[in-house]
């Protein structure tokens, strides 16, 4: 079942990502379903198919499905372009076509899934964890920090939401440091951060932004780490 599941994504891998070119892409926006470019796009991801599975014929049932069920995505996905925000019809996109690799897969690999796993005490401690250090920190910082007004500095033209996410990757990224016993990652996680942080720091020259930022890493780095130790400790008693 693995193997054969690794061989379908790594054919739609191939044949949405690796041979798609941007000319490709922009042509097939503009001409939807009269471009040339999508026939060809649908022949290379027939041509994947036909190499990872070494044109094996027990799998003609498979490759047709993907194929013509690639093809009415694809179709669908163009015609609603300039109607749905172009991230998440990439998302629903790409989730429709997994759908159909996993229903091609259960034809030839019937699975079984158990769906108690989610129920598992560990699967539901990684869970909370993950919410924790994601969403349940921001809140806890922006509570914290919320005493501080610095308007001056944040009104500057910034990514929307991007210190959100920043935030985010970093504190997950501690705490697959903490989980995984590997504490020198936050070392190296906080002198990155300190390089990038260096030249707002040394372009505004304010005592006030320093101690900002400051708080704000050492809070975020302080919450991932507690998150870590406490998951791993709760682990040790399940």
């Amino acid at each position: 079942m693995i193997a054969l599941a690794i061989k379908l994504i790594l054919a739609h891998f191939i044949g949405d990502f690796l041979l798609q070119p941007q000319k490709w892409v922009t042509h097939k926006e503009a001409y939807k379903h009269k471009s040339k470019y999508l026939y060809f796009h649908i022949l290379v991801h027939l041509g994947a198919l036909l190499f990872v599975l070494q044109a094996n014929f027990k799998y003609w049932l498979g490759i047709l499905i993907i194929i013509v069920s690639h093809y009415i995505i694809d179709v669908i996905k163009l015609n609603l372009k300039s109607k749905i925000n172009s991230r998440l019809l990439f998302g629903l996109d790409q989730l429709a076509h997994i759908i159909i690799l996993g229903l091609v897969l259960r034809i030839y690999e019937p699975v079984t899934f158990n769906f108690k796993l989610f129920y598992k005490t560990e699967i539901l401690l990684f869970v909370t964890s993950i919410i924790g250090i994601t969403y349940v920190s921001l809140i806890i910082m922006k509570t914290i920090i919320s005493k501080w007004d610095l308007k001056e500095y944040t009104e500057e033209a910034s990514l929307e939401k991007a210190g959100a996410y920043i935030g985010m990757l970093e504190r997950l990224f501690v705490f697959a440091f903490v989980i995984t016993q590997h504490w020198e990652g936050i070392g190296f996680l906080i002198a990155a951060k300190s390089v990038f942080r260096f030249g707002d720091l040394s372009k505004a020259k304010d005592r006030k932004l320093t101690e900002y930022i400051l708080i704000g890493t050492l809070l975020s780095f302080g919450l991932a780490i507690i998150f870590g130790v406490t998951f791993n400790y709760i682990k040790d008693l399940i």
